[in-house]
């Protein structure tokens, strides 16, 4: 029954992992929308800290392109594992991964960052083979052209993804009014998320 309502899109916080991809501050100029999606990611990052959420980080090539943006605060990730492969599920992640839920704990991954048609897809190709639901966080990723994010996020939804904003996850999570942590969540979504463009797109 667990694994039936993960794929209606269901969330469990105690079966869901957050994995931030290579939000790093190189990228910034090269992208129009880097800027409110980082700041979506930061309500989202904030939120699953409350919620109490395991986070990984991955940094694509960071001794050339640098660190996860100043503005997100990280500090509370399981690891940052810096990659050269563009899917984050290099043999590092899995291994924490396991460490971190063991055997058949983990059912969903909620993933945002970028590039969206590029690390964000090969991940999220590699979790749906590994047999994970995924809830892709489309007000929290970004590529350097909004053809390129259009269509990947429409391919994520093809393969089975849930593509999903910032705020419908953490409520979906939450589930109720009454969730210990809803007091401390409410102050991080009482404004709404920031305009990325998704409905232009």
């Amino acid at each position: 029954m667990a694994r039936q309502l993960t794929k209606l899109g269901f969330l469990d916080v105690k079966k869901t992992l957050f994995m931030l991809c290579d939000l790093q501050a190189k990228f910034r100029p090269g992208m129009p929308m880097f800027d409110p999606v980082v700041k979506n990611a930061g309500k989202l990052v904030q939120a699953g800290k409350m919620l109490d959420i395991p986070l990984i980080v991955t940094e694509h090539y960071p001794e050339k392109l640098g660190k996860i943006v100043p503005e997100l605060d990280i500090a509370h990730a399981k690891a940052v594992f810096p990659k050269t492969l563009f899917s984050m599920m290099i043999p590092e992640v899995k291994s924490k991964i396991n460490e971190l839920y063991g055997s058949g704990n983990l059912e969903t991954v909620v993933l945002f960052g970028l590039e969206s048609h590029i690390c964000l897809e090969q991940t999220a190709m590699d979790l749906l083979k590994d047999g994970y639901t995924v809830h892709v966080a489309a007000d929290c990723s970004v590529s350097r052209t909004q053809e390129d994010r259009k269509l990947a996020l429409e391919r994520l939804r093809q393969y089975g993804c849930f593509v999903s904003t910032s705020e419908n996850i953490i409520f979906k999570l939450m589930k109720d009014k009454n969730h210990p942590a809803f007091d401390t969540v409410r102050h991080v979504v009482r404004d709404a998320s920031v305009d990325t463009g998704l409905a232009k797109l």
